[in-house]
């Protein structure tokens, strides 16, 4: 599942199939069906060649990268950048729905001083806009079920400010990686801590925690996790069963 599960469909959807294994991809995302069938948590994971590490940051700004919604705060983001006195560019994009939303709450105040606005940006140019940042701001506002925008930072060496709502405690190592807040004024008060953070480290803890290969191998443990309770429950499947768990076990091992 990849989506937010607050939806009022989705615990009637559950409910009629209570045997669909189901995997979240963060812990917080389960919390409006507890009651669900979760087979397992698996956090996403980013191929470690795909982000380039900048150990030293050139640009001297705060980056914000994402949508511009209502959910995602971008308000905050200047907010913070302002008060503690350092630029913020933010490339993010405005889809249809938000544009109402864009024109009469944001627009405006990316006129103030130090607020660049690029739009959106390409996969290709991620490595340079996050490696360059001295952090990323994170300050959303809604059940977050993941945020890849926090381990694409981290792939650069580039620490993160999140604002502790859906999976950002699970992903952010508070003072490793980044800080985890309740509101603008302790973002205020975290921005020097979060600025000394070590860069290598950082690099180093998404390299254990956030590549695409930990990521299969999770995805693997569960199907053969699966495949075991399916083989205790049918006997009948036994011989290709036993056939696919030999193929996820030659897939874990490569």
């Amino acid at each position: 599942m990849h989506g937010r599960q607050d939806l009022p469909d989705l615990k009637q959807l559950y409910a009629g199939f209570p045997d669909m294994p189901l995997a979240s991809i963060s812990d917080a995302q389960r919390s409006p069906i507890a009651s669900a069938n979760f087979a397992g948590t698996v956090h996403h994971g980013l191929p470690s060649n795909l982000l380039t590490p900048t150990l030293q940051a050139r640009g001297g700004y705060l980056a914000f990268l994402g949508r511009i919604s209502p959910e995602k705060r971008v308000d905050r983001a200047i907010a913070i950048a302002r008060a503690v006195g350092l630029p913020l560019r933010i490339a993010a994009k405005v889809d249809r729905v938000d544009e109402a939303y864009f024109e009469a709450e944001i627009r405006p105040l990316l006129t103030l001083p130090g607020i660049e606005f690029i739009g959106e940006i390409d996969d290709r140019s991620k490595s340079e806009f996050l490696g360059d940042a001295q952090a990323l701001l994170f300050p959303i506002d809604w059940p977050e079920p993941f945020g890849l925008v926090m381990i694409e930072a981290m792939a650069c060496g580039t620490p993160v400010l999140a604002f502790r709502h859906g999976s950002s405690p699970e992903v952010i190592d508070d003072g490793v990686t980044g800080y985890v807040v309740d509101s603008v004024a302790e973002a205020f008060l975290k921005v020097g801590s979060l600025l000394n953070l070590d860069r290598g480290r950082v690099r180093r803890r998404f390299e254990e925690r956030f590549t695409a290969a930990r990521m299969a191998r999770d995805y693997v443990r569960i199907y053969q996790s699966q495949l075991r309770e399916d083989r205790k429950s049918d006997h009948r499947g036994v011989p290709l069963l036993n056939g696919t768990v030999a193929e996820l076990a030659h897939l874990q091992s490569a």
